[in-house]
C-alpha cells in the first residue's frame, strides 16, 4: 500500500508539473504572440527588416499617405505632404513608436492571435486606417514652423478629432538620409524619431497661468478685487520672482492680460501647494492620455519640497513643472467646451481587406476638468488676452483667445533661448477648434508662436470653416 501510495504523489506530481508547464507556455504564448509574429525577421511582412506588406494609410480627406505596392511601401506623392505627416503615420522600420505603421501594425498586416497571418496570405495585405489628419493643414503648419524644431497640434473640442499632429524636426520617408541622421553633430535632427506632440514635455512658462488662475477662481473669494503691484519682480522667501516688466498696478484679468510674473507669484503664494497640487491632479498631471494604441507622456507638477519662492516660479509655469503638448490642448479644450474636454483621437475607421469596418472612432468626454462657471470665467479672460493685448488683427476673422508663453529652460531641455508658446482656440461656431504651439529655443511667444498659430489656424478656417 505504501509503495502504490507513493507512486500515486509521484503522478500527483507529474500532474501538477504538466499543468504549471502548460500554464507558462500558454502565458508565454498569448504574452509574446504578437511580438513574434512582428519581428522583422518575418519575410511575409518585413523584407530587411523594413515594413512592406501592409494596409493603406489615409488622410480625412482620403488622400494616400501611406500603401504597399509591387510588395514596397510608399507613400504620397508629395514630399512636403511625407515630411510633414512622418510622426503621426510612423517610419517603416519602427523608430518613430507613436507612427501609426508602428503602433497599429497588427491592423495594417491583419495579424491576430487567433488566425496569425492568415487575412495577409489570404488577401495579400491587413486593414487600411483612415485618420482624422488632414495632410494640407499638417503641411501648413509644418512650413510655419520655419527652420525652428517644434511640434503644431489642432482639434476639435467637440468632438476630439485631431486634424493636426506636427513634429519637427522630420525627414523625407521616401528618401531617407540615413547618413546625414546618423552622423548628425550639428543638431538638426535631434529627437527626429520622437514625435513631440505625443511624447514631448516642455517647460510651459506663461501658458500655465490658465492652470494658475483657474485654480485661483476656484480658490480665492476676492480674486477679482485684488490689485498687485509690480516693480519688475515679486520679492519672497529670501528671493525674488523676476518680471519681464514693470507693470504698475493691475487686477486680475489685467495681470494675465499682460501676462505679469509678479502678480501671478503673489496669487501662487496665496494659494499654497497643497491648493495648485489638487487642481494640476484634477486635470490629469501626472497621468498620460490614451489615444487608442498609444500614451502620451505624462505632465509633472511637483512642490513636495518647494519653498515659497519656488511655489512663486511654479505660479508662472517655472521651476520643475513639465507640460506635454497634446495634454495642453486638452486643457484648452476643456475651457473652450465649459470645462470638459472629448478624449482626442486621431483614427477615424479601421478597414479589413473584405470591406468590413471593424472599428470606427466616436466622441467620448473625457473626465471634467474645470466647474462650468471657471470655464466661463478663463473663456471671457483669455478672449481678453487677444482682444485686449495681442490684438484681434493678430488673427483675422478668427475670434480666437488663447495664452502665450516665453518659457526659459533648464540645461536638460537646451538651455537656450526660451521656448515659445501658444494655447488658445476659436470661439466661432463654425470653427470649433483648439491649438497648442511650441517652438523650441524659439523666444517670444507673441512674436514666435503666435504667427504659426494663426497661419495654421487660417489653414483651418479654410478648410473646415
Amino acid at each position: 500500500m505504501k509503495t502504490l501510495s507513493r507512486r500515486a504523489w509521484v503522478l500527483y506530481l507529474l500532474v501538477i508539473a504538466f499543468v504549471c508547464g502548460a500554464g507558462i507556455l500558454l502565458y508565454t504564448f498569448f504574452s509574446n504572440a504578437d511580438s513574434w509574429a512582428m519581428k522583422r525577421t518575418n519575410r511575409h511582412i518585413y523584407k530587411s527588416g523594413v515594413l512592406s506588406t501592409a494596409g493603406t494609410i489615409t488622410d480625412r480627406s482620403d488622400k494616400i499617405l501611406a500603401q504597399t505596392v509591387d510588395g514596397k511601401r510608399v507613400y504620397n506623392e508629395s514630399k512636403n505632404v511625407r515630411i510633414a505627416t512622418l510622426h503621426i503615420v510612423g517610419d517603416s522600420q519602427g523608430y518613430i513608436s507613436t507612427g501609426v505603421q508602428t503602433a497599429y501594425n497588427d491592423d495594417l498586416t491583419g495579424y491576430n492571435l487567433v488566425d496569425g497571418i492568415y487575412t495577409l496570405k489570404k488577401y495579400g495585405k491587413g486593414s487600411d486606417i483612415k485618420l482624422t489628419i488632414d495632410a494640407e493643414l499638417c503641411n501648413t503648419a509644418y512650413e510655419a514652423l520655419g527652420k525652428n524644431k517644434g511640434t503644431v497640434g489642432v482639434y476639435n473640442y467637440k468632438t476630439g478629432e485631431l486634424l493636426c499632429v506636427v513634429s519637427k524636426p522630420s525627414y523625407d520617408i521616401a528618401n531617407k538620409p540615413v547618413e546625414s541622421i546618423n552622423n548628425d553633430k550639428t543638431g538638426e535632427f535631434d529627437g527626429v524619431y520622437l514625435n513631440r506632440f505625443f511624447s514631448g514635455v516642455y517647460t510651459p512658462g506663461s501658458t500655465f497661468k490658465i492652470i494658475t488662475s483657474a485654480c485661483a477662481i476656484d480658490n480665492i473669494a476676492d480674486i477679482d478685487s485684488q490689485s498687485f503691484k509690480c516693480s519688475g519682480e515679486y520679492h519672497v522667501g529670501g528671493g525674488s520672482v523676476k518680471c519681464m516688466s514693470k507693470h504698475g498696478t493691475v487686477n486680475f484679468e489685467k495681470s494675465l492680460n499682460v501676462s505679469c510674473n509678479s502678480a501671478f507669484a503673489d496669487i501662487a503664494v496665496q494659494l499654497g501647494a497643497e491648493k495648485l497640487t489638487a487642481t494640476t491632479t484634477a486635470l490629469g498631471f501626472g497621468n498620460g492620455i490614451r489615444i487608442g494604441n498609444i500614451t502620451t507622456a505624462r505632465s509633472r507638477f511637483d512642490l513636495s519640497e518647494a519653498s515659497d519662492l519656488d511655489i512663486g516660479w511654479a505660479g508662472v509655469g517655472q521651476y520643475t513643472t513639465r507640460v506635454n503638448p497634446c495634454h495642453m490642448l486638452t486643457i484648452i479644450g476643456a475651457i473652450a467646451n465649459g470645462g470638459s474636454s472629448p478624449a482626442p483621437y486621431f483614427v477615424d475607421s479601421i478597414i479589413s481587406p473584405s470591406g468590413d469596418t471593424t472599428f470606427s472612432a466616436s466622441t467620448a468626454l473625457m473626465p471634467p476638468m474645470f466647474t462650468n462657471s471657471t470655464a466661463e470665467k478663463l473663456q471671457k479672460m483669455l478672449r481678453s488676452n487677444v482682444v485686449n493685448y495681442y490684438g484681434d488683427g493678430k488673427f483675422s476673422g478668427l475670434k480666437m483667445c488663447g495664452k502665450t508663453g516665453t518659457a526659459e529652460v533648464s540645461s536638460e531641455e537646451g538651455g537656450k533661448s526660451p521656448h515659445a508658446w501658444f494655447a488658445g482656440y476659436s470661439q466661432r461656431e463654425d470653427l470649433p477648434l483648439a491649438i497648442v504651439v511650441v517652438v523650441e529655443n524659439g523666444g517670444g511667444g507673441s512674436s514666435v508662436a503666435i504667427p504659426v498659430a494663426s497661419k495654421t489656424m487660417q489653414k483651418a478656417a479654410k478648410l473646415f470653416g
